[in-house]
């Protein structure tokens, strides 16, 4: 018979022994629930989808056809000198504004000046001479009628030798007349108003009509034009918008991101570039600032028309597939709706839609790829700072009322470069 210690001894361990199996038991059941597994409520809700949405807007749309261009001057004028001579004074400073018959430079007048005072002496007495011949064949003509006391033949003879000194004369007076002009083209004046450039040449040098450069360079920059191209497949769209009344054409700088200035297309060449499949067109600009400057590069937008009361939406938002094009469209209950959708046109980042969406309808602009009909999305506001945003007809997210960032929907303007590119019709 065991003793009473031992027996108690052995009631103790099986105590504790199932008091550590329950407890085992109780911490396993809790890890099992707790684990990384989602629960069977959870996993029957539907995830959302964070996406960028827009509204779509209702406005005008200026269609633009883009170009790239060269500035050239309204009249380029190379100055050189008429007669040959020394060059003994400029008029003018280097890169003035300069206008039409203002002295720009003198030749020495002095060796012309001796060819118009010979030639006006050898006119003086060729006229006496005439004169002379005049009078004898009145004589002679007198005489032949009253006594007979000559003959016709010296009549005749008279009268041709005033024919013959009044050539004389004449040339005398031609000879005059061309030394007036020389010694006038000593005296170099602009032939235009413009900007006067760098002169080639420097006074005390001696200057020819035969030189191959000019002496100096005036080119006229009010008004200034632009030569600029476009594809073939344009030019009868824009000659026909030509004939509704002018078109305006804006320039822009290199980099296509600065507007310089505003004109008007003056008119399109009449001939196309076989090589490049391309046509010409001058557009004219008043560049009353001088905005821009002969040979200078540019990028021409011309506008082509305003579309008015047009639906856009940004282009991010088009999607493509078998059936053409679609975009995704928020509705109240945060789901997708797959619309189709008909594209009129594109202009920059913006794309002008003939059906298929309303103004003021919530469209996806990013996130497309995670989408499908039906998903549930977040919505979140276009631009930086994003957050939830408001679909049209539902409660607002902020019962206060007060406002939080942009006002959703206010979509991108068309401004400056925005609606930069090639309109697609």
């Amino acid at each position: 018979m065991r003793p009473e210690g031992d027996s108690r001894r052995q009631r103790n361990k099986i105590a504790v022994l199932s008091s550590t199996l329950l407890l085992a038991a109780v911490f396993m059941t809790a890890c099992s629930q707790s684990g990384p597994g989602p629960s069977p409520a959870r996993a029957n809700t539907p995830q959302s989808v964070p996406v960028t949405v827009s509204l779509a807007q209702q406005q005008d749309l200026p269609i633009y056809l883009t170009g790239l261009g060269s500035v050239t001057a309204y009249y380029t004028v190379n100055v050189k000198s008429r007669v040959d001579g020394q060059l003994v004074d400029v008029k003018f400073r280097e890169g003035e504004f300069v206008k039409k018959g203002d002295l720009l430079a003198l030749i020495d007048p002095r060796p012309y000046q001796v060819q118009l005072d010979q030639a006006q002496a050898q006119l003086f007495r060729d006229q006496a001479s005439l004169k002379d011949a005049q009078l004898n064949y009145e004589r002679y003509k007198s005489l032949l009628q009253e006594s007979g006391a000559m003959s016709q033949q010296q009549v005749d003879t008279q009268k041709a030798t005033v024919d013959q000194l009044e050539g004389t004369t004449r040339n005398d007076q031609a000879l005059v007349d061309n030394a007036k002009l020389n010694l006038a083209y000593c005296h170099i004046t602009a032939p235009e108003s413009g900007r006067i450039g760098l002169r080639q040449v420097d006074p005390g040098n001696i200057v020819h009509a035969s030189d191959a450069n000019p002496m100096f360079v005036i080119t006229q920059l009010q008004p200034i034009t632009v030569l600029f191209t476009l594809p073939e497949d344009q030019l009868q769209t824009v000659a026909l918008h030509m004939r509704n009344g002018t078109l305006g054409v804006d320039a822009y700088s290199r980099d296509d991101q600065t507007k310089l200035t505003t004109g008007k297309l003056l008119t399109i060449d009449n001939q196309i570039d076989q090589t490049t499949g391309t046509g010409k067109l001058k557009a004219v600009f008043d560049n009353r600032n001088n905005e821009l400057w002969p040979n200078q590069f540019v990028n021409v937008h011309l506008l082509l028309e305003t579309k008015k009361n047009a639906t856009v939406v940004p282009s991010a938002a088009l999607q493509r597939g078998p059936q053409g094009s679609f975009v995704y469209v928020v509705k109240q209950d945060k789901t997708v709706e797959v619309r189709p959708v008909t594209v009129s046109g594109t202009e920059g980042n913006l794309a002008e839609i003939a059906n298929g969406i309303l103004p003021n309808e919530m469209i996806v602009t990013d996130g497309q790829d995670k989408l499908q009909a039906n998903s549930r999305v977040e919505p979140h506001q276009q631009g930086p700072g994003t957050q939830p945003a408001s679909i049209p007809g539902s409660p607002s997210p902020n019962p206060s009322g007060t406002s939080q960032g942009r006002r959703h929907g206010a979509g991108p303007r068309t401004s400056g470069n925005q609606n930069s590119g090639t309109a697609s019709q």
